[in-house]
């Protein structure tokens, strides 16, 4: 079984300790492009005359277009020089999905302004309230239910939309705390901030801790603030790679790996001990485009020359009175001091509180109530995220990942149903099972004979979540999104000398020549069983390859140019051919609509199916799984140590599982851990 997964996912390992009866070593690899450092812990505005004049000026006005235009107009990217330059391709094609804040007519205000007369207990707001949110942590591309923890990127996105056309919002004042989430993500909320100030409205960030993520939102607010002793480490981004084949070497174990494609380095890290040459020039290209990206938005943002903004993270400026009096930071003040300021600016006495509306009573307030409902067509949106799999584990929560069977079922209602005008697919996926992949893939085909369905990738469409992708009419990724990873990795662990140090035998009865194919990891391959091993695994490189050709339109030749596991990003993946277009959900929307034939000037009704349930069973659920499971493998590695029935593993794209799908790891990183004690 082999498993789809983009490649360079080594620079943070996480263990997986989970067990159940048969044990068998789990290891789940990530990427992260991040700091160099660690992180510290129409509407009605009230115009009195003391707002600042940056959001309405012409100046500010055409900063603001352009940066637009360069968000959703043509690809950029970087060239051998790390200069930026137009791609070619079929971006042009496209509607660019942009937002048109547009001014409610008498009859629209009036409407609105009834229905919140007769508004819901929780979706009453004090008029001239200022929404406030806190950005911080990981950010699910999914949808939140009530009673979920957490931030969802499609509800932050909602609330600035939202908030742009309420009555009762005079602004929006924006706490950017440290993030952990990809740069796709990242753009996304950016986007929203700039069509936010659209609607003449304030935008303030308050930044206490701020890296280059954080600070990439807060430079697109109207005014930045800071309090003194805040944390600016703004020094420029870096990738690690971290490699166990001297660990594995040490303590006896040998992965036997067979990966397909020269990019395709998802198992270097149990293999290597030091990068190859393809993996450093890959991961040199994803920087240097995350990087220019960084450096040519804040120079537009703050109207400062490329130059400039290298000078400065050389620098390794960290004061924050330095950073006001170079203008990076509107002014150095406390969060206290910020609401003073809001409330001279709203006209609010001192004495009284600053009316306002949190993320999370917000997020309540229906597009309805404000008028903001589409027409009768419907585009349905879909979004998957996590690793796939084929079917869910025992031990899986029932909102984790992408499960083949849940998510087929979903699509085939999708196709029977003659509601929806179109479909949007939105992916946040390293991949996963390759057959479950391909099982997706079939689905998303046979729905796109029948409507449109367009792909939109938020952080990360690579491997098996490319697979997905390329069964769409057309696909959309953000400047960032890192996808491609056209190639596969399957493999063993041999665990010979381990078993051999330890004292511990194995012995297998077997009927059938590859019988023992992945259940004899106390010995290596026979040479029959590694060739076969390889075989199955180009085939498996083989079908994913051609099926990405004839979904792009390639030659089998020219996608083996862009193949062999290299991940790109997205303005990489436009200009070769594997990506439609640039840009966020609202473009992805924009062109659904195109395909389905749908004025492009009209609102539409977008359904999202992915709502997470806020049943009693579900809620009572997730609060006793944790307890319930963690006892029932606790129980089961006591009874796989009592029995001695060995650890079988298998390699899958970056993590080891069993045939099962479940993945494990105590008993393995146990031994390993008494190994290396004892040397």
């Amino acid at each position: 079984m082999a498993q789809l997964l983009h490649s360079p996912s080594f620079t943070s390992i996480h263990m997986h300790t989970t067990c159940s009866i048969k044990c068998r070593p789990s290891f789940s690899v990530q990427l992260s492009l991040t700091p160099l450092h660690t992180k510290k812990p129409n509407s009605i505005v009230h115009n009195s005359g003391k707002f600042s004049t940056r959001a309405f000026d012409t100046e500010s006005n055409e900063k603001l277009s352009d940066e637009y235009k360069e968000i959703s107009g043509k690809v950029k990217l970087a060239d051998d020089n790390g200069s930026c330059t137009s791609a070619g391709g079929e971006d042009d094609k496209y509607p660019s999905g942009e937002f048109v804040y547009k001014e409610l007519d008498p009859w629209a205000s009036f409407t609105v302004k009834l229905k919140m007369l007769f508004a819901l207990p929780w979706e009453r707001v004090k008029k001239g309230s200022v929404l406030t949110m806190k950005i911080r942590g990981e950010i699910s591309d999914q949808l939140k239910g009530r009673f979920s923890s957490g931030l969802s990127l499609p509800q932050i996105c909602e609330n600035f939309i939202k908030a742009a056309y309420d009555p009762r919002i005079s602004g929006i004042y924006l706490h950017i705390e440290p993030l952990n989430c990809g740069w796709g993500k990242v753009e996304e909320i950016r986007r929203h901030i700039l069509d936010f100030k659209k609607s003449g409205k304030f935008i303030v960030g308050y930044v206490s801790a701020c890296g280059e993520k954080e600070y990439y939102i807060g430079c697109a607010c109207e005014e930045l603030y800071a309090p003194p002793s805040a944390y600016f480490q703004l020094y420029g981004l870096t990738v690690q790679a971290s490699f166990l084949g001297g660990v594995l070497e040490k303590v006896g174990i040998e992965p036997q790996v067979e990966r397909i494609g020269k990019y395709k380095s998802a198992g270097d890290q149990l293999t290597r001990k030091s990068i190859s040459n393809e993996n450093r020039e890959m991961l040199t290209a994803l920087l240097d485009n995350i990087y220019g990206n960084w450096v040519d938005k804040i120079s537009l943002a703050k109207g400062k020359e490329k130059e400039d903004i290298e000078n400065f993270i050389n620098e390794g400026v960290y004061e924050v009175e330095r950073l006001k009096d170079d203008g990076w930071i509107t002014d150095v003040k406390y969060d206290d001091e910020v609401i003073s300021l809001l409330k001279e600016r709203l006209g609010i006495s001192s004495s009284k509180n600053l009316p306002t509306v949190d993320y999370r009573k917000y997020r309540r307030i229906r597009r309805w109530t404000l008028g903001l409902t589409g027409s009768r067509d419907q585009i349905a949106i879909i979004r998957t995220s996590g690793s796939i799999s084929r079917a869910r584990g025992p031990l899986s929560a029932s909102n984790s990942g992408i499960v083949a069977e849940e998510f087929i079922e979903k699509i085939r209602s999708v196709k029977e149903s003659k509601r929806y005008k179109a479909v949007v697919l939105r992916i946040d996926s390293p991949g996963g099972d390759a057959l479950a992949s391909d099982l997706m893939w079939r689905e998303i085909k046979l729905l796109s004979a029948s409507k449109p369905v367009i792909a939109s990738m938020a952080d990360v469409a690579a491997s098996g979540g490319y697979y997905m992708a390329m069964a769409a009419q057309a696909i959309v990724a953000e400047n960032l999104t890192l996808t491609g990873s056209i190639g596969v990795v399957t493999g063993k662990f041999n665990l010979e000398r381990l078993y051999d140090k330890i004292g511990f035998n194995k012995e297998i009865i077997s009927r059938g020549r590859y019988a023992e194919l992945t259940a004899a990891e106390q010995r290596p391959f026979r040479a029959d069983e590694a060739e076969l091993f390889a075989k199955s695994a180009a085939s498996a490189y083989r079908s994913f390859r051609d099926k990405a050709a004839s979904s792009r339109s390639m030659t089998v030749d020219k996608m083996e140019e862009v193949a062999q596991g290299r991940v790109w990003t997205g303005n990489d993946a436009a200009s070769r051919g594997l990506v439609d277009a640039i840009g966020g959900l609202s473009r992805a929307i924009a062109i659904a609509k195109q395909k389905a034939n749908l004025p492009l000037n009209e609102e539409v009704t977008l359904v999202e199916l992915s709502r997470p349930s806020t049943s009693l069973p579900e809620i009572l659920g997730r609060f006793g799984s944790s307890i319930v499971e963690a006892d029932k493998a606790m129980k089961e590695l006591l009874q796989v140590m009592a029995s001695s029935d060995g650890i079988q593993a298998r390699m899958d794209g970056i993590m080891f599982q069993q045939l099962d799908g479940s993945s494990y790891a105590n008993l393995v990183f146990t031994l390993i851990k008494d190994c290396l004690s004892s040397l």
